[in-house]
């Protein structure tokens, strides 16, 4: 019974110690959200970063591996347009046509971007789309300045894009160019480039592709690499020309798999054999293959440095929008990050039968992908420094007008570290505030870190509570008022407020002034020059570090009644 006794009674004090010292949690922390559940809309600038969905529940921003557009680049494939049937050179010089053996991946499965192009080894006929048997997607010049163009005299040249074969089987064609072209001896020519599978590699056959300038001599010859390409692994495929020596040379990842000089000698320092472009000329990939490309490219150029890195080395950054906290000089207690980092270093499972594969995503046009489980480490919050060189770093702007982007200077901070007053010489206060991060890719430039939630803790500059148990204590033409202080940190002092009617203070009798006195932190005052014989109203305001003008809600309201005979009589409320 005692020990019932004993904490009731503790209960009652810490009760009554609150309701006194309310002003200690007068400022509640409050939090803005952005990401997660409340979207990316206010990351409002982005440079080299990109919102990506597969990633978790909800869409994260992270590194951009969306290839850039090159000054020599004539055809771009990005499949990145969500449909097979939507796939389009990026250029604008080139017609893409789909049959239903090739589908949209989404950015699970791509190399580079947010999507990829699916092949499913089984091309069918597509009256529809035009196309002819053993055709998944068609590309053919729609203007003369493609370089794949009638007569267009092309020179140097360079084509590159990134497989991942399911099964690198005898025969598969990854790539085929056919077109017949008319020689000045008013002969006419067959002319294809071939790419096909054989043991686990790739052959390149070029018939009547390269001829020499007075065309008398016409070439027939395949490149062949000496390295096998591993099914189920991306891998990366160049084949470049340099008219100026007729070196042509066959890459795997950057190493050169084979090499020869398109000359009247087959060396360098003979006559050089340039390409010439035939009529009705098509472009087909992935024709007699089972398997994903991604970023197929086409160049006017000799690339000599091949981009390899899915993530190139320059950092991404995002800034946030000015956000508006609601209150002048409202106070940043933490900024906390959530996310990790993530690539596509994951391992991909074709479907037992195509076009069904359990939960797999779905193409525009029925046709089920495969699926594949993406390599993602999430760290929550924190720092956001992985052990590949991955980061982001973070930074904050705050001020009590919206002019942030010329009048406010970046500081970096750690997430969920308070960011306490005078943290590092700053004072993060204001009524807006805003956010930046920067991304940087791993050393390989393989992973990207990813951010999927920021949270700001601020405590709004809301104006302090009132003072408790506030007296009044009636003098000859005078009133002694006395409060408890409010014991919150933040309260620059009071505001005492008089009149004759409840409720109303609008007192002018005072010789320290009208309603309201500003008392500063004073918790003390005496007020005379009011009448003898009249009822006076008084209540008590606390106001924060803006100004007075910022006070809070009234204390409870006293009264006292100056008398002449008056010798300290006190009243309450």
């Amino acid at each position: 019974m005692k020990q019932i006794v004993k904490y009731t009674i503790l209960f009652v004090l810490f009760t009554v110690f609150f309701l006194i010292g309310g002003g200690i949690f007068a400022y509640g922390e409050k939090t803005l959200i952005l990401g997660g559940s409340a979207g990316w809309e206010a990351a409002e600038n982005r440079e080299g970063v990109a919102e990506l969905v597969a990633v978790r529940p909800k869409p994260v921003l992270a590194l951009s591996s969306v290839r850039n557009v090159s000054a020599y680049l004539d055809m771009a494939l990005s499949f990145d347009e969500g449909r097979s049937d939507l796939f389009a050179d990026q250029t604008g010089r080139y017609q893409v046509a789909a049959s239903s053996s090739v589908a949209s991946t989404d950015m699970r499965w791509a190399r580079a971007g947010i999507g990829a192009a699916h092949f499913f080894g089984n091309a069918m006929t597509t009256a529809q789309a035009g196309l002819r048997d053993s055709e998944s997607l068609v590309i053919t010049p729609r203007s003369r300045e493609a370089l794949l163009a009638p007569a267009s005299g092309v020179r140097d040249f360079t084509l590159e894009f990134w497989l991942y074969p399911m099964n690198m089987e005898n025969g598969e064609q990854i790539l085929t160019w056919t077109s017949t072209r008319l020689t000045s001896r008013k002969e006419q020519v067959y002319q294809r480039i071939l790419c096909m599978a054989e043991r686990n590699r790739f052959q390149w056959t070029f018939l009547d592709f390269f001829s020499a300038p007075d065309e008398s001599h016409r070439l027939t010859f395949s490149l062949k690499g000496v390295s096998p390409v591993a099914p189920r692994t991306w891998s990366h495929h160049l084949i470049r020309f340099d008219a100026g020596t007729g070196l042509l040379e066959y890459l795997v990842d950057g190493t050169p798999e084979a090499i020869l000089y398109v000359t009247s000698t087959g060396h360098e320092g003979g006559e050089v054999y340039t390409p010439g472009i035939g009529e009705e000329g098509r472009l087909v990939l992935g024709g007699r293959f089972a398997g994903i490309m991604d970023e197929f490219r086409f160049y006017g150029a000799f690339v000599d440095r091949p981009l390899l890195k899915k993530y190139s080395g320059r950092e991404g950054r995002m800034e946030t929008r000015i956000l508006d906290l609601g209150e002048e000089d409202s106070r940043i207690i933490r900024i906390d990050a959530f996310g990790g980092r993530t690539s596509n270093a994951g391992r991909i499972r074709e479907p037992a039968v195509p076009g069904i594969a359990g939960d797999a995503p779905v193409s525009a046009r029925g046709a089920a992908t495969i699926s594949v489980a993406p390599a993602n480490e999430y760290s929550g919050n924190g720092s956001f420094n992985f052990t590949d060189d991955s980061a982001i770093r973070f930074f904050i702007k705050t001020g009590d007008t919206p002019y942030l982007k010329t009048n406010a200077d970046w500081h970096s901070f750690e997430p969920g570290t308070a960011l306490n007053d005078g943290f590092r010489g700053n004072d993060f206060r204001g009524r807006f505030v805003q956010l930046a991060a920067e991304f940087y890719p791993s050393g390989d430039g393989e992973t990207t870190p990813y951010l999927e939630e920021m949270r700001i803790i601020y405590a709004a500059n809301e104006p302090p509570h009132p003072p408790a148990i506030v007296t009044a204590i009636a003098r000859d033409r005078a009133v002694d008022l006395s409060w408890r202080p409010n014991p919150s940190r933040d309260v620059e002092g009071y505001l005492v407020y008089y009149g004759t009617s409840r409720g109303e203070y609008f007192g002018e009798d005072a010789a320290l002034g009208a309603s309201p006195i500003d008392v500063g932190k004073r918790t003390t005052l005496h007020i005379d020059g009011l009448k003898n014989g009249v009822l006076y109203y008084f209540a008590v305001s606390a106001y924060g570090r803006l100004n007075a003008s910022h006070a809070g809600e009234f204390s409870r309201e006293v009264t006292a009644r100056p008398l002449q005979s008056a010798m300290g009589v006190r009243t309450g409320p």
